[in-house]
C-alpha cells in the first residue's frame, strides 16, 4: 500500500528492524569517572540487571572483557572533542554468559555540572550476505518444485523443477490454472485445497496423491504437496505457495509392502491348492494385471505324483505337463484364455524352453506383438487373442518353493495403458514366492491328509457281514483337513455259535499317527475276539497293550517323539447270541450304545463307564441285555453325537429320533443319521455302525444231553445224523458223525456232566459239545507207536475251524463245517 494513502495518526505496520532505529536499544548514562548514573528498561532486558544493582557502580564490572585503560582513555579522549565511538564489545549477562554487543559512545554533554557520556548497546546478529542472484539460484535448482499461484489460481511464478514435473514449458503455465494444464493431475481436488489455505490461512503439508504428467506419460507418478498462504505488509493474504515433491520410488516401495502384506492375508487362507492358485489370480485383478493364469504341474494337483526338483546343467529338459489351476480377467468370462481351469496346458513366452521353470528366473515382455512370428509360429490361437483383447505387456513368474518347481503364474495388461517394468516384475516376483509357499504347504498337506486317508480306509473292513445273527450298515466320515484324518474304527467279527462281536472305538489324536494305532487296536481286538473272551476280559487286555506301547514309544527316549505312539483311547465291545438274543457289553470310556426296539422306543443302556484305555489300574465291567427281534443296535463315536453346540446328550436325543424314524432300509437309515447330525464338515472323524437284530430260529437249533455213559457215543452220532437228514444236511453226514463221536468221547472221558451236545444250522454247520470242566483240550500231533491222540487233530483237519470258549458253568468245544451250496 503507498504510504502517501494512510489514513492519518495510522501506526506503520511491523516490518523488519531498521538498521538506523535506536528505539529498542539499551542505553545508560556514564560519568567521567566511569560510574553508571543513568540505566534504562532497554538495558535491563539486554543484560538481565535491574537499575539497583547497576546505578552508582563502575561499568567495567559489566564487562566480560579485560579492562585496557589506554583504549579507555583514547575512547574518553575522542567524545571529548565532540565525536562520539562505536564498536564491538563483549559484556556479561546477569546469568554469567558472555553477549556480543554493538557499542555506541556519544561525545560527551555535561549533567548537572558534571561531564557524562551517553552509552547505547544492541545485541550483535550474525546476517548472511545473500544477493540476488544466489536467492534465485537457490529457488531455480531446488529439488523441489515451486511455485506462486494470485488469489485466482493461476500460475505467477514457478521453478525449472516444477516445470520439468508437469512437462509443461513455463511460458503455457504463467496466467493458467492448473485444471486447465493437467486435468490428469487431479486438478480439481489441488484447486479445492489452495481455495482452502486462501481462505483460511491455515497451511496444508504433504497431501500425497497419483498422477501422469507429459514429461513421462507411461508411468504414473506419486507426488506430496505442501500449500502455503503468501502476505503482504498489511497481513493479507495475497495468492498461494505450493511445494511438489516427486516421491514415486517411496510410494511405489510403500505400495509394494502394502501388496505383499496384503497378500499374505489374501492367498493361502486354505490348505487347498487350485483354491490358493485362484486366490492369487482374483488378488491381483485389477490391482496389478487385468489378467491372470496360475499353471500347476500336474504332480501339485496330484497328491501321489512325484515331486520335480530343478537339475541345473544338462540337456534341454521336456515341458512339463501342466494343468490350469486359476485364472481371473477384468472381463467376465476370461475371454482372453484359451484353456479353461482344470485344462491341459502348454503355455509359455516365445522362445523359453523348460528351463524358464528349472532357472526360476521371470520373463518380462514389455510390449506383446501379435503379429511376432515366434507367436504365430508356436502358439498361433493366443497370437490372436492378443491382438482381439489388446494384450500389450506381459510377466511370466516360475511358481518354486522348498527347490521344487510347481509351475508357472502368468500376468499381463491390456485395459491398463502402462506395460510392465522391472519394478513389477520385482512385485511379481514377490507375490508368486509366497503363494508358491502356500501352495506347496498346501501340496504337502493333501498329500499326507491323503496318506492318512488311504491308510485309515484301508485299515477299517472293507465288506461288513453280521452272517445270520445281524443286519449291519455302516458310515465313516472323515474329519475336515484342517482337523486331520483321526483314529475312529468299528468292525463286526463272526465268533462261534452263530455270534457276533461288535466294536467301535475312537483313537485320540488326528493323522497318520491316529490311523496307525487305530489299526494296530483294530488288530489286536479281532485276535483277542477269536480267543473267545467275554467283553470285559478283552478290554482288560486291550487296555494293557495300550500302556505297553505307550511304554515302549516313550521309555527309551521321550524326547525324539513318535509316530505311532498310543496316548488313549475308548471302545465299545458287545457280542450277541442270535439263539439267545441276549448281547453282553462292556465299554472303555465310550459312549453308550443306542438301542431301537420294534414298536419305536429308544433308550441307551446302562452300562458301567469304565475308563479309557491306557489308564489302567481300573476294572471293566460287563453287562447283558435282552435285545427284541428285528431292534436297532447303533455303536458310535462321539463326533456323531457331539455336533456344534458340543451337548453330547442332546446329540443322542437326537439319533433316537432319526432311528425312530419309518425308514426301513438299514443303510439308508444309517446315512440319513449321519447327514441329519452332522451337516457339516467337523473337526473329528465320525464312525457309525448300525445293525438290526435278528434271531436264529428253534428250527435251526437242536441240542441233546448225553448219558454218563461210553456207550452213549453211538446215540450221539445218530441223534446228529437224524438231525441233519432233517436239514437237508446228509453230505455232512460222515464228518458230523466223525466230530462228534470225537467230542463226545473226550468229554465223557476227561470232563464232567452233563455232557451236552448241540447243533446250529447258519451259514456254516456248528457242532457244540458243552461239560461241566474248565480243562480245555490241547490239540497234538500223535507219533507213529502212539495207540491215541489223533481225535483232535482229526477234527482240525475235518473242519472249518475249531476251538474252546468258557461258560460259567464249564467250557464248550466247537467246531464248524461248511454248508454245501
Amino acid at each position: 500500500m503507498d504510504p502517501a494513502r494512510k489514513a492519518p495518526g495510522t501506526p506503520a505496520a511491523p516490518g523488519p528492524p531498521d538498521a538506523l532505529d535506536a528505539s529498542t536499544d539499551a542505553a545508560a548514562v556514564v560519568d567521567a569517572s566511569g560510574v553508571v548514573t543513568g540505566w534504562t528498561r532497554g538495558a535491563e532486558e539486554l543484560l538481565g540487571r535491574p537499575a539497583s544493582d547497576v546505578v552508582g557502580r563502575p561499568v567495567a564490572r559489566l564487562l566480560a572483557m579485560p579492562a585496557d585503560p589506554a583504549r579507555a582513555a583514547a575512547i574518553a579522549a575522542r567524545c571529548r572533542a565532540g565525536r562520539g565511538w562505536s564498536g564491538v564489545i563483549s559484556v556479561r549477562h546477569a546469568d554469567g554468559r558472555p553477549l556480543e554487543v554493538d557499542l555506541r559512545v556519544s561525545a560527551s554533554f555535561r549533567l548537572d555540572a558534571g561531564e557524562c557520556f551517553l552509552v547505547s548497546a544492541r545485541e550483535r546478529s550474525v546476517r548472511w550476505p545473500v544477493d540476488r542472484s544466489v536467492l534465485d539460484g537457490f529457488l531455480t535448482r531446488s529439488p523441489v518444485g515451486m511455485a506462486v499461484m494470485d488469489r485466482r489460481l493461476r500460475y505467477v511464478w514457478l521453478n525449472d523443477t516444477l516445470e520439468r514435473f508437469g512437462g509443461v514449458p513455463r511460458e503455457q503455465r504463467l496466467g493458467k490454472r492448473l485444471s486447465d494444464l493437467l486435468p490428469g493431475l487431479q486438478g480439481e481436488t489441488i484447486e479445492g485445497l489452495m481455495n482452502k489455505v486462501l481462505r483460511t490461512g491455515i497451511p496444508v503439508t504433504d497431501y500425497e496423491y497419483l498422477g501422469w504428467s507429459w514429461a513421462d506419460p507411461h508411468r504414473q507418478h506419486a507426488y506430496s504437496t505442501s500449500f502455503f498462504p503468501l502476505v503482504d505488509a498489511d497481513d493479507r493474504i495475497t495468492g498461494v505457495c505450493y511445494m511438489v515433491l516427486d516421491i514415486t520410488e517411496r510410494w511405489y516401495a510403500r505400495h509394494l509392502l502394502s501388496l505383499v502384506n496384503e497378500a499374505g492375508l489374501r492367498v493361502g487362507t486354505t490348505l487347498d491348492v487350485t483354491r490358493t492358485a485362484q486366490e492369487l489370480a482374483d488378488f491381483t485383478v485389477p490391482r496389478f494385471a487385468d489378467f491372470v493364469v496360475v499353471d500347476l504341474l500336474e504332480h501339485v494337483l496330484d497328491p501321489q505324483g512325484p515331486a520335480v526338483r530343478p537339475v541345473d546343467g544338462g540337456p534341454e529338459p521336456a515341458w512339463p505337463r501342466m494343468r490350469r489351476a486359476g485364472m481371473r480377467s477384468v472381463r467376465d468370462g476370461c475371454p482372453e484364455a484359451v484353456a479353461r481351469t482344470g485344462d491341459r496346458v502348454d503355455f509359455r513366452p516365445p522362445s523359453h524352453d523348460a528351463r524358464l521353470l528349472v532357472d526360476g528366473e521371470p520373463v518380462l515382455l514389455p510390449v506383446l506383438d501379435p503379429t511376432d512370428g515366434r507367436w504365430l509360429a508356436e502358439q498361433p490361437e493366443r497370437a490372436e487373442r492378443i491382438r482381439e483383447f489388446g494384450l500389450h505387456s506381459l510377466i511370466s513368474v516360475p511358481m518354486r518353493a522348498r527347490n521344487t518347481i510347481l509351475g508357472l503364474a502368468t500376468f499381463v495388461r491390456s485395459l491398463n495403458p502402462v506395460p510392465f517394468g522391472q519394478d513389477d516384475v520385482l512385485l511379481a516376483r514377490e507375490l508368486v514366492a509366497r503363494a508358491a509357499l502356500c501352495v506347496d504347504n498346501a501340496r504337502r498337506y493333501t498329500r499326507e491328509h491323503t496318506a492318512s486317508l488311504t491308510l485309515q480306509r484301508s485299515l477299517l473292513p472293507l465288506a461288513l457281514s453280521g452272517g445270520t445273527a445281524l443286519e449291519v450298515a455302516s458310515s465313516y466320515l472323515p474329519a475336515d483337513q484342517a482337523g486331520g484324518v483321526g483314529g475312529d474304527w468299528f468292525d463286526v467279527i463272526p465268533l462261534s455259535g452263530a455270534r457276533a462281536g461288535l466294536v467301535v472305538g475312537d483313537v485320540v489324536g488326528h493323522g497318520i499317527t491316529a490311523a496307525a494305532a487305530m489299526g494296530r487296536l483294530r488288530t489286536a481286538v479281532q485276535t483277542l475276539a477269536d480267543l473267545e473272551l467275554p467283553p470285559d476280559e478283552l478290554l482288560a487286555h486291550l487296555d494293557d497293550l495300550v500302556l505297553r506301547l505307550s511304554e515302549e514309544e516313550t521309555g527309551g527316549d521321550a524326547s525324539r517323539g513318535s509316530t505311532t505312539a498310543v496316548l488313549g483311547a475308548t471302545c465299545l465291545y458287545a457280542v450277541y447270541d442270535p439263539v439267545t438274543r441276549r448281547c453282553t457289553m462292556a465299554r472303555a470310556g465310550h459312549p453308550p450304545p443306542v438301542v431301537v426296539t420294534p414298536d419305536g422306543r429308544v433308550f441307551f443302556p446302562d452300562l458301567p463307564a469304565g475308563p479309557p484305555l491306557g489308564l489302567g489300574g481300573m476294572a471293566f465291567e460287563a453287562a447283558e441285555i435282552e435285545l427284541p427281534e428285528n431292534s436297532l443296535l447303533g455303536l458310535y463315536t462321539d463326533g456323531l453325537v457331539r455336533g456344534d453346540d458340543r451337548d453330547v446328550e442332546r446329540g443322542m436325543a437326537r439319533l433316537g429320533e432319526v432311528l425312530a424314524g419309518p425308514e426301513r432300509d438299514l443303510a439308508t437309515l444309517c446315512a440319513s443319521a449321519v447327514r441329519s447330525l452332522v451337516p457339516d464338515p467337523q473337526p473329528d472323524d465320525i464312525a457309525f455302525l448300525l445293525t438290526r437284530i435278528r434271531t436264529l430260529g428253534d428250527d435251526r437249533v437242536a441240542s441233546w444231553t448225553v448219558p454218563a455213559d461210553p456207550a452213549a457215543v453211538a446215540g450221539a452220532r445218530a441223534w446228529a445224523t437224524r438231525r441233519l437228514r432233517r436239514w437237508g444236511l446228509t453230505d455232512l453226514a460222515m464228518q458230523t458223525e466223525l466230530i462228534v463221536s470225537e467230542l463226545v468221547t473226550n468229554a465223557l472221558r476227561h470232563g464232567a456232566p452233563p455232557v451236552q451236545v448241540r447243533l446250529l444250522c447258519d451259514a456254516r454247520l456248528t457242532i457244540e459239545v458243552t461239560d461241566a470242566t474248565s480243562t480245555a483240550p490241547r490239540l497234538k500231533h500223535a507219533r507213529s507207536t502212539d495207540e491215541g491222540g489223533r481225535g483232535l487233530f482229526l477234527v482240525a483237519q475235518m473242519s472249518h475251524r475249531w476251538g474252546a470258549r468258557y461258560t460259567p458253568a464249564g467250557k464248550i468245544i466247537w467246531a464248524e463245517l461248511e454248508v454245501p451250496s
